[in-house]
């Protein structure tokens, strides 16, 4: 009975470190993604020239960027607070800036290949642990 207990204590130790590792990425590629937008709205200079964007211009895609970072940082409390919802959120906004990252690596391509690699790992981390029950 004893080694059930341990067992399934490990397993809960083991999925709460995982959601506070996805909500510290969550919030992580949020930040980064706010520093792009920011970055997209007042110093195009920083971004390699002749690059083409899926959404018109560069000043376009700073908003959608510097709005998904946002949804991110949100996305990445809910996860800390425990809910379910927040959860699911998540792997959406995860799922959605590495689609927007993903479009941007001819860009910029260490930067958008790092948050990418984040942003696998968050979905990673909520899918496969973020359902399970913790007992007080």
């Amino acid at each position: 009975m004893a080694t059930a207990t341990s067992a399934t204590q490990a397993e809960e130790d083991k999925a709460v470190g995982w959601l506070v590792f996805a909500a510290s990425m969550l919030g992580l590629a949020g930040f980064l993604s706010i520093i792009d937008g920011i970055m997209a709205l007042s110093r195009s200079k920083f971004f390699v020239a002749n690059a083409t964007y899926t959404f018109s211009d560069l000043r376009t895609w700073g908003w959608i960027t510097l709005i998904i970072g946002v949804l991110l940082i949100v996305a990445a409390m809910g996860v800390l607070s425990g809910s379910q919802f927040a959860r699911w959120f998540g792997i959406f906004m995860a799922g959605l800036n590495a689609i927007g990252f993903f479009a941007s690596v001819q860009a910029y391509p260490f930067w958008a290949l790092m948050v990418f690699a984040i942003d696998v790992l968050v979905i990673y981390a909520l899918a496969t642990y973020g359902g399970v029950k913790r007992t007080a």
